[in-house]
Protein backbone atom coordinates (compact mmCIF):
# COMPACT_ATOMS: atom_id res chain seq x y z
CA UNK A 1 0.00 0.00 0.00
CA UNK A 2 1.55 3.21 -1.80
CA UNK A 3 1.73 5.86 1.35
CA UNK A 4 0.02 9.27 1.79
CA UNK A 5 1.59 12.10 1.09
CA UNK A 6 0.35 14.04 3.85
CA UNK A 7 1.99 10.93 6.27
CA UNK A 8 5.21 10.60 4.71
CA UNK A 9 5.41 14.84 5.72
CA UNK A 10 3.58 14.16 9.22
CA UNK A 11 6.70 11.28 9.80
CA UNK A 12 9.21 13.49 8.24
CA UNK A 13 7.86 16.80 11.11
CA UNK A 14 8.15 14.21 13.88
CA UNK A 15 11.41 13.39 12.90
CA UNK A 16 12.27 16.66 12.57
CA UNK A 17 15.39 18.69 14.77
CA UNK A 18 14.56 21.77 13.40
CA UNK A 19 11.37 24.00 14.25
CA UNK A 20 12.32 26.26 11.50
CA UNK A 21 12.12 23.52 8.30
CA UNK A 22 9.65 25.38 6.16
CA UNK A 23 9.39 22.09 4.13
CA UNK A 24 9.86 18.31 4.13
CA UNK A 25 11.68 15.73 2.23
CA UNK A 26 8.97 13.01 0.48
CA UNK A 27 9.96 10.72 -2.70
CA UNK A 28 6.23 9.68 -3.74
CA UNK A 29 4.77 9.69 -7.11
CA UNK A 30 2.26 12.71 -6.96
CA UNK A 31 -1.23 11.96 -8.47
CA UNK A 32 -2.13 12.76 -11.53
CA UNK A 33 -5.10 15.05 -11.77
CA UNK A 34 -6.72 17.52 -14.60
CA UNK A 35 -8.61 20.69 -13.63
CA UNK A 36 -9.73 23.66 -15.76
CA UNK A 37 -7.66 26.50 -16.08
CA UNK A 38 -8.11 30.21 -15.80
CA UNK A 39 -7.57 30.26 -19.71
CA UNK A 40 -10.54 27.74 -19.77
CA UNK A 41 -8.43 24.54 -21.04
CA UNK A 42 -8.04 21.69 -18.68
CA UNK A 43 -4.50 21.17 -17.50
CA UNK A 44 -2.96 17.86 -16.82
CA UNK A 45 -0.28 17.18 -14.41
CA UNK A 46 0.55 14.07 -16.40
CA UNK A 47 1.05 16.16 -19.71
CA UNK A 48 4.31 17.97 -17.46
CA UNK A 49 6.23 15.24 -16.82
CA UNK A 50 9.75 15.85 -17.93
CA UNK A 51 9.37 19.37 -16.03
CA UNK A 52 9.75 20.24 -12.36
CA UNK A 53 5.98 21.24 -11.39
CA UNK A 54 5.61 23.31 -8.51
CA UNK A 55 1.90 22.62 -7.37
CA UNK A 56 0.38 25.28 -4.97
CA UNK A 57 -2.93 25.03 -3.26
CA UNK A 58 -4.16 28.52 -2.74
CA UNK A 59 -7.37 30.29 -1.60
CA UNK A 60 -8.69 33.89 -2.31
CA UNK A 61 -8.89 34.65 1.77
CA UNK A 62 -5.51 33.28 2.67
CA UNK A 63 -3.08 36.51 3.55
CA UNK A 64 -0.14 34.05 3.37
CA UNK A 65 -0.96 33.69 -0.57
CA UNK A 66 -1.49 37.06 -1.04
CA UNK A 67 2.30 37.73 0.32
CA UNK A 68 3.85 34.15 -1.39
CA UNK A 69 2.43 34.30 -4.87
CA UNK A 70 3.83 37.69 -6.25
CA UNK A 71 7.31 35.99 -5.23
CA UNK A 72 6.28 32.81 -6.86
CA UNK A 73 5.80 34.58 -10.20
CA UNK A 74 9.11 35.97 -9.99
CA UNK A 75 10.39 32.11 -9.65
CA UNK A 76 8.30 31.48 -12.51
CA UNK A 77 9.51 34.23 -14.63
CA UNK A 78 12.99 32.74 -13.53
CA UNK A 79 12.99 29.30 -14.13
CA UNK A 80 10.27 29.08 -16.60
CA UNK A 81 12.82 28.38 -19.26
CA UNK A 82 14.61 25.55 -17.65
CA UNK A 83 11.54 23.59 -17.58
CA UNK A 84 9.81 24.83 -14.49
CA UNK A 85 6.05 25.59 -14.04
CA UNK A 86 3.95 26.23 -11.59
CA UNK A 87 0.45 24.87 -11.34
CA UNK A 88 -1.65 27.09 -8.55
CA UNK A 89 -4.93 25.52 -7.48
CA UNK A 90 -7.92 27.60 -6.47
CA UNK A 91 -9.71 25.95 -3.72
CA UNK A 92 -12.38 28.69 -3.64
CA UNK A 93 -15.93 27.02 -4.55
CA UNK A 94 -16.93 30.18 -5.41
CA UNK A 95 -14.36 31.18 -9.00
CA UNK A 96 -15.32 34.95 -8.80
CA UNK A 97 -13.46 35.44 -5.42
CA UNK A 98 -10.41 34.18 -7.16
CA UNK A 99 -10.69 35.62 -9.67
CA UNK A 100 -10.96 39.30 -7.67
CA UNK A 101 -8.03 38.05 -6.03
CA UNK A 102 -6.44 37.73 -8.94
CA UNK A 103 -7.25 41.55 -10.10
CA UNK A 104 -5.41 42.15 -6.76
CA UNK A 105 -2.67 40.15 -7.10
CA UNK A 106 -1.82 39.51 -10.75
CA UNK A 107 0.48 35.92 -11.87
CA UNK A 108 1.76 34.69 -15.09
CA UNK A 109 1.31 31.25 -14.61
CA UNK A 110 -1.25 28.53 -14.78
CA UNK A 111 -4.61 28.82 -12.00
CA UNK A 112 -6.36 26.04 -12.41
CA UNK A 113 -9.86 25.71 -10.27
CA UNK A 114 -10.73 23.21 -7.98
CA UNK A 115 -14.20 24.55 -6.31
CA UNK A 116 -15.02 21.01 -5.01
CA UNK A 117 -11.70 20.19 -3.47
CA UNK A 118 -11.24 16.75 -5.12
CA UNK A 119 -7.58 17.47 -6.18
CA UNK A 120 -6.92 19.10 -2.22
CA UNK A 121 -8.48 15.56 -0.93
CA UNK A 122 -6.26 13.72 -3.26
CA UNK A 123 -3.33 15.74 -1.83
CA UNK A 124 -4.62 15.71 1.87
CA UNK A 125 -3.97 19.64 2.26
CA UNK A 126 -4.61 20.32 5.53
CA UNK A 127 -3.02 24.18 5.22
CA UNK A 128 -3.05 27.36 3.21
CA UNK A 129 -0.92 27.54 1.27
CA UNK A 130 0.15 23.80 0.72
CA UNK A 131 2.81 23.70 -1.81
CA UNK A 132 4.39 20.65 -3.35
CA UNK A 133 7.64 20.05 -5.46
CA UNK A 134 7.36 17.46 -8.47
CA UNK A 135 10.48 16.43 -10.38
CA UNK A 136 10.71 15.66 -14.01
CA UNK A 137 9.81 11.88 -12.62
CA UNK A 138 6.43 12.58 -11.57
CA UNK A 139 7.35 12.73 -7.78
CA UNK A 140 6.39 14.56 -5.04
CA UNK A 141 9.89 15.40 -3.59
CA UNK A 142 9.09 18.15 -1.49
CA UNK A 143 5.96 19.38 0.67
CA UNK A 144 5.38 23.05 2.14
CA UNK A 145 2.71 23.32 4.81
CA UNK A 146 2.19 27.62 4.90
CA UNK A 147 3.94 30.24 4.24
CA UNK A 148 6.07 32.52 5.67
CA UNK A 149 8.68 35.30 4.91
CA UNK A 150 11.97 33.48 3.62
CA UNK A 151 9.89 30.69 2.15
CA UNK A 152 10.98 31.49 -1.20
CA UNK A 153 14.71 30.66 -0.53
CA UNK A 154 13.48 27.62 -0.06
CA UNK A 155 11.47 27.22 -2.83
CA UNK A 156 13.92 28.79 -5.00
CA UNK A 157 16.92 26.26 -3.67
CA UNK A 158 14.39 22.82 -4.12
CA UNK A 159 13.70 24.36 -7.82
CA UNK A 160 17.47 25.02 -8.69
CA UNK A 161 18.18 21.19 -7.39
CA UNK A 162 15.66 19.49 -9.52
CA UNK A 163 16.14 21.52 -12.52
CA UNK A 164 19.49 20.45 -12.78
CA UNK A 165 18.65 16.71 -11.58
Amino acid sequence: MRASIARLALAGVLACASPLAAAEAINVPAPDFTLESRSGENLRLEDHRGEVVMLNFWASWCGPCRQEMPLMDELYSQYKDLGFIILAVNVDENRDEALRFLDKVPVNYPILYDPESSVSELYEVQAMPTTVMIDRNGNARYLHYGYQPGYEDEYEQQIRELVRE
